[in-house]
């Protein structure tokens, strides 16, 4: 598995990620995987906790073009971006394709509202079993337990889990051994599906500049997390680019 600042980042595909869901969901088993840009990457280098919670999971896929850059620079030549919007593009078509029905968690009740109907539009003939807005709190443990009981009910095995980084990914994390479904973080994508919030041209996203797009959409919200993160994220990955040649060269 490729190692990035000690994150375990898949080299994985579109198809790849759709072919284990598939088969996962119609075997009623509980696996988890996220979609990880420079955030995750740096939020799992800085807290080693979560890092370990990270790489407990199915699948990290690489999210953001940095990181693929950055894992091709460590030599991992057949690096591909998966991006979790896109990735549950395919996984809706897949759903409409296989008879899956798919579930949604996270989001205000406003924004999840339009997502449904959105995906109601767009994909035709898709089951949506499950859907809810849980409050800006934690919950008791009644509340979650409640939730379990009624995810299970609802016979969802996509759910498409949208609470932000890092909440989604600990919340799947929690729940994985309790709803037997295929759980996935999948962040921004409730909000690009929705309509609620625009996607950076497909240019700016080949060209690893997304971010630029997202700051001046969001500049009070993510430009602390840029400003601390993305200048660490490079002089670390040369770092560990620079260890591994020499390691190499040792030998």
């Amino acid at each position: 598995m490729p190692d990035l600042l000690r994150l375990n980042v898949a080299c994985s595909s579109y198809d790849q990620v759709v072919e284990k869901c598939v088969t996962w969901a119609n075997k009623r088993e509980s696996h988890c995987l996220t979609f990880s840009a420079v955030h995750m990457v740096m939020e799992a280098h800085d807290k080693p906790e979560y890092r370990a919670k990270l790489n407990s999971l199915d699948m990290v896929n690489p999210d953001g073009m940095p990181v693929v850059w950055a894992l091709r620079m460590l030599g991992y030549k057949s690096a591909t971006r998966v991006y979790g919007p896109d990735a549950t593009v395919c996984l809706l078509n897949a759903a409409v394709k296989e008879g899956i029905p798919v579930g949604f968690y996270g989001g205000s009740e406003t924004a999840l509202q339009q997502l449904v109907e959105q995906v109601e539009k767009n994909y035709p003939g898709i089951e949506i079993a499950y859907a809810f807005s849980p409050p800006f709190r934690k919950l008791t443990v009644e509340e979650d337990a409640a939730i379990v009981k009624e995810i299970n009910a609802s016979g969802a095995r996509f759910i498409f889990v949208g609470l932000g980084c890092p909440k989604q990914e600990e919340w799947m994390i929690d729940h994985r051994d309790r709803v037997p479904a295929v759980l996935l973080a999948v962040g921004a994508a409730f909000d690009f599906l929705a309509g609620t919030k625009p996607q950076a041209p497909r240019w700016m996203m080949r060209s690893g500049l997304e971010w630029v797009f997202r700051l001046a959409c969001e500049p009070k919200r993510l430009a602390g997390r840029y400003f601390k993160h993305n200048p660490r994220f490079i002089a670390l990955v040369l770092r560990q680019w620079l260890t591994t040649r020499r390691l190499a060269g040792a030998n």
